[in-house]
């Protein structure tokens, strides 16, 4: 079984926006493999379902972003996982827009999100999808985040999280090694 968790804030407000792109990729592979992500569990909205043959738990959580962490800690000691059957989906202004950054492991960056959950967690030693949102030096980061993508955006974020999705089933059956020479760049 594999649990994936894209990052985001819950509520209308923050639909669509930067930050939210861990929500996005969730809703894509739930509709692309009929799972209904409508249980509120752990804090959390849940869907349990099937992935080229292998169960999966998705899953957004409903704590904002900071506090992810309460989520993903709660769902791995229910589900008894290992933590490489954990994979994580979140934005990343380090990552130039459009880019995918897989990897096996590692540290949270500039994310708070991931900082929260690899402090409750205690490790960092678990799959992670970053979706490239690049950077303003225009607007402050929090601004920037938190700003909706315009129209030429809507584009290339489909495109991306479009190949989020096939990362993520590439993860769940061919490793992460093999998701990431595949997706990386």
């Amino acid at each position: 079984m594999t649990i994936i968790v894209g990052l985001g804030n819950p509520g209308k407000k923050y639909e669509l926006t930067r930050h939210n792109v861990g929500f996005e990729a969730i809703d894509l592979l739930a509709s692309k493999h009929n799972i209904a992500v409508n249980k509120v569990k752990y804090k959390a909205l849940i869907g349990e379902g099937q992935i080229g043959g292998e169960k999966v738990v998705l899953v957004k959580p409903q704590t904002y972003m900071n506090l992810s962490g309460e989520t993903v800690k709660a769902i791995c000691q229910f589900y008894q996982q290992p933590l490489e059957k954990l994979i994580v989906i979140y934005d990343d202004i380090d990552t130039d827009f459009g880019k995918l950054r897989i990897r096996m492991k590692g540290s949270a960056g500039t994310h708070n999100g991931m900082r929260h959950i690899i402090y409750l967690l205690q490790k960092d030693d678990f799959p992670r999808i970053r979706i490239g949102i690049g950077k303003s030096d225009k607007m402050d980061l929090k601004d920037y985040v938190l700003q909706r993508f315009n129209k030429s955006e809507m584009v290339i974020l489909g495109e991306v999280l479009d190949r989020t999705v096939l990362a993520a089933e590439s993860i769940i059956s061919e490793g992460v090694e093999k998701a990431m020479n595949r997706y990386n760049g």
